[in-house]
């Protein structure tokens, strides 16, 4: 029963983290139309949420000094690989091509997870995770309409799966840090190694940064940049974070990365509403295919679940709980 109620409740968070995450799409969109460039709206939302994170990671291990110490490698990962070098990746595939096409190839994450365990487990996946995949991939085609792109770039097409890899790591090392550290933490402390990250990469000049500080289109009207900016970093990156790693390590890597793709079925509502991207009828479609594929995902697990042993290594040296 406990079991059944832990996986119930991943499965909440998992929806809630992809929700959170699917608003960073169109509030970043405003930032972007009115001269932000891509580098300097991932550092302000990476920065911020780290200085919002901190003091209060801070105080929830305070006397706990040796224990955070021994968590610094989990988090320094997490923070520059699934957060920084994540964002990085996708930015510069998306200076080389369109945005879906983009996002579609850092979405082959979940496929990058079921491909890894099966060579590390050496198991077949079910029928139903194939199909689930094959399913849930198609139903992204769908939703992004990636039938309008005209043009791949091949560059851009490594940065995208430089991308994906990056985010089936993210999956993989919140399944790690499972009774490390709380995971309020290991997101507060990933966020300022990210923070840091970042701030090298601008520092060598690798991620260029500008900014306005006027007004943005959002939600039918024009409003300060300050919204948008609160928005990505307050809801989609220190809640959508938080609930994420809470939801990979109830549900497992696999399970919660095929949910996360409903982040952009989300990120198609949330941009209709907020910056008036109306989804065609395909789109439509696509996401029901997500939502089908996602759940015969989920049955196969419930059904002959996939062990999962090698994602003890899939992170730097594993740092035990205290």
């Amino acid at each position: 029963m406990l079991s059944a109620n832990r996986s119930a409740s991943g499965l909440v968070y998992a929806l809630l983290s992809a929700a959170t995450f699917g608003v960073s799409g169109p509030l970043g969109k405003s930032l972007l139309e009115a001269g932000w460039s891509p580098g300097a709206t991932v550092g302000t939302r990476i920065g911020l949420a780290a200085l919002v994170m901190l003091v209060p990671t801070l105080v929830m291990m305070r006397g706990r000094w040796g224990r955070l110490r021994r968590g610094a490698g989990i988090m320094a990962a997490y923070g520059t690989v699934a957060v920084a070098l994540c964002q990085f990746c996708f930015f510069n595939a998306v200076a080389r091509m369109s945005p879906p096409v983009a996002l579609m190839l850092e979405y082959l994450a979940p496929i990058v997870i079921v491909g890894w365990l099966w060579l590390r487990t050496r198991r077949r996946p079910g029928l139903a995770t194939i199909g689930g995949t094959v399913v849930a991939m198609l139903g992204l085609v769908l939703v992004l309409n990636l039938f309008s792109a005209t043009r791949v770039d091949p560059i851009g097409v490594l940065w995208g799966m430089g991308a994906a890899v990056c985010l089936a790591v993210y999956f993989i090392l919140s399944a790690k840090a499972d009774g490390v550290l709380p995971p309020f933490v290991v997101v507060g402390g990933g966020m300022v190694f990210g923070a840091l990250g970042l701030g090298l990469l601008a520092l060598v000049g690798v991620l260029p940064l500008s900014a306005t500080f006027g007004t943005v289109h959002l939600l039918g009207t024009e409003t300060s940049w300050i919204v948008p900016v609160l928005g990505i970093t307050l809801v989609a990156a220190v809640i959508a974070y938080s609930l994420g790693i809470v939801a990979v390590q109830r549900l497992g890597a696999k399970v919660a990365s095929f949910v996360s793709l409903t982040e952009v079925l989300f990120s198609v509502l949330a941009s209709w509403f907020m910056i008036g991207d109306v989804p065609a009828p395909i789109q439509a479609l696509g996401g029901a295919l997500i939502v089908v594929g996602v759940i015969l995902v989920r049955l196969d697990e419930l059904r002959s679940p996939l062990p999962e042993p090698a994602l003890e290594e899939a992170a730097p040296e594993a740092v035990p709980a205290s």
